[in-house]
């Protein structure tokens, strides 16, 4: 196989180099807005004078950061391939899926900063459609109560992982820990309930 040429080497370098910068401005913002680009350097593996040469000030260093994590948001929920398979499989797969991203959440929706100005159809939901559409099938196959909405359900599956991430530190939870805390938590507080708890 032939070896890449230094152009197409140096522009792989510098794709890298680009998104470890957006990943580090994610997760640093998300814990502590107020982060200096210095700290963002730090965290990325990078020289302040490197992160210069990709943005050139704050703002539009947060623009791409907060358009990146849209896009990291929206590539999970497609590779969590939530239309296959069983409702509370694909759920699972979803959670698991939002965990990996879940500093994008944290900076997107943690500090309403963020997103200040921006229009509403600039503004990402974050659980999209095909959320909604999972919900839906899960109700109708009987896997999830049909007696709270759709929305409902999607909001307390955001909740969840935004706070299973945000306090995983605090509450001593690995990675694989949040998962399963969030799915435990939301399967007993989705599934269909018993006729002895519909007539209480």
């Amino acid at each position: 196989m032939k070896e890449p040429g230094p152009e197409a080497a140096g522009a792989r370098t510098r794709s890298r180099t680009r998104r470890a910068i957006l990943g580090a401005a994610a997760s640093v913002l998300g814990r502590d807005y107020h982060a200096t680009l210095a700290d963002i350097a730090d965290a990325a593996g990078v020289g302040r004078t490197t992160l210069h040469r990709y943005f050139s000030d704050r703002t539009g260093l947060v623009s791409a950061a907060i358009e990146d994590s849209i896009a990291a948001i929206d590539e999970s929920v497609t590779g969590a391939a939530i239309d296959q398979g069983s409702p509370i499989e694909a759920m699972r797969r979803l959670v698991t899926a939002m965990v990996a991203v879940g500093d994008r959440l944290v900076f997107l929706f943690g500090d309403p900063r963020v997103l200040e100005g921006r229009g509403t159809a600039d503004t990402p939901d974050p659980l999209h459609d095909p959320v909604i559409t999972l919900i839906k099938r899960g109700q109708a196959e009987g896997a999830f109560d049909p007696d709270v909405t759709p929305a409902w359900i999607q909001r307390v599956l955001w909740s969840l992982v935004y706070t299973g991430y945000q306090d995983a530190d605090a509450c001593g939870l690995p990675r694989h820990g949040i998962v399963s805390a969030v799915i435990r938590t939301l399967e007993n507080g989705i599934h269909t309930p018993s006729p002895e708890h519909r007539r209480a």
